[in-house]
């Protein structure tokens, strides 16, 4: 472990334990620095467009094309919490949202059909995932998606109370018997309009909190995929990927993110294929760590995947850290929830998608980011 990731990890923990403990004091700068940036975040907020409007709407049923018509069961239902990248702000069309790639996406390995039902809000920090569990639970959700921490950082709160109020809604999720998988805090120093020194310190506050994230998530029964660095060298090159404001992921910004989180969902279900190299199948690497040196590795390694390994003394203290393969989403109308127009899907949808699955992990900082 470098000598960053081990920093990062001390750091993780003394976050997560003030948490555990009630701690909300606990801040990562000191006043006369944070008095410092100041004139930074308000140039680097004049330069970061807005966008007009909300995010579109993608709430419905998916997969109708994929689902057998002999299964009786209703649809699996996936629920989405946390910011407006949670919402799919930055795009025009529903089937272009994260929730509604995901569905489409879960759908077809699945092969049953998925409601979305989308709660996230924009601007959200994690004092309001409270609010939208309430909204999230009548729906009886099997699996959830939370992406969250962006804003947390950007308006300065706590980050123990951050991290324990993540956790306390990973643990009532849990508790009513729903899987759940946290997008943790992107690497907000890889935003072009924040500029050095900022840039620096919202990189180490933001990764910081991404992997104390990861250990409240994994030791209330949850489980993380790194976004952080989805914003690093591959963004950087391609602006395409970015919305208007330059903030936003785009609609490609949006789908490199959700092809890093599908796995993930399908494997909280047990639908992800379990390879071996006898079976002639690729295996997707992985190592079983202490749940803090898991954590702040996936913190600056994109994709990666954190769930726990092992319970010990009550706590999880062990966790298992992969790079899970990528698959290729549905596109076009095979995206569409199942008021709008359907498209049928010839042969065996859930089986092609999983044939698609990349030979390779994605390299470290490739992806997409949340806000």
């Amino acid at each position: 472990m470098s000598g960053s990731q081990a920093s990062r990890a001390r750091v993780a923990r003394r976050i997560a334990t003030a948490a555990a403990y009630g701690g909300g004091g606990l801040g990562l700068l000191g006043a006369g620095l944070a008095g410092v940036l100041l004139t930074e975040s308000r140039m680097a907020i004049r330069a970061i467009g807005i966008l007009d409007g909300d995010p579109p709407r993608a709430d419905g049923v998916y997969g109708e094309a994929f689902a057998d018509p002999s299964d009786s069961r209703g649809p699996l239902v996936l629920a989405f919490l946390g910011d407006s990248t949670a919402a799919g702000l930055g795009v025009q069309r529903a089937q272009e949202t994260p929730g509604a790639l995901l569905a489409s996406g879960l759908a077809s390995i699945a092969e049953r059909r998925v409601r979305l039902v989308n709660v996230a809000k924009s601007g959200a920090r994690s004092s309001d995932l409270a609010r939208q569990l309430e909204l999230a639970l009548p729906h009886r959700p099997d699996v959830a998606v939370l992406m969250i921490g962006a804003n947390d950082v950007t308006r300065h709160a706590p980050a123990a109370r951050s991290v324990r109020e993540l956790g306390e809604a990973v643990g009532v999720l849990v508790s009513a018997g729903c899987h759940v998988v946290v997008g943790t805090c992107p690497d907000l120093g890889t935003i072009k309009p924040v500029r050095p020194p900022l840039r620096w310190v919202a990189r180490r506050l933001s990764r910081q909190l991404a992997a104390a994230q990861t250990i409240a998530v994994v030791e209330a029964g949850g489980r993380t995929v790194s976004l952080g660095s989805l914003l690093g060298p591959e963004f950087a090159s391609r602006p395409e990927l970015f919305a208007a404001d330059r903030y936003h992921p785009s609609a490609q910004g949006y789908a490199t993110a959700s092809m890093a989180l599908l796995p993930s969902l399908c494997a909280a279900l047990e639908l992800w294929p379990q390879e071996s190299p006898a079976a002639g199948g690729a295996v997707e690497p992985q190592a079983v760590l202490p749940v803090a040196v898991a954590a702040a590795a996936a913190a600056g390694r994109s994709g990666t995947e954190v769930t726990a390994a092992g319970p010990a003394n009550g706590t999880w203290r062990w966790a298992t850290l992969k790079q899970r393969f990528r698959l290729a989403l549905p596109h076009g109308e095979d995206a569409e929830p199942a008021g709008a127009e359907r498209a049928g899907v010839e042969g065996e949808p859930g089986r092609r998608a999983i044939a698609s699955a990349n030979s390779h992990p994605e390299s470290d900082d490739a992806g997409a980011t949340k806000r």
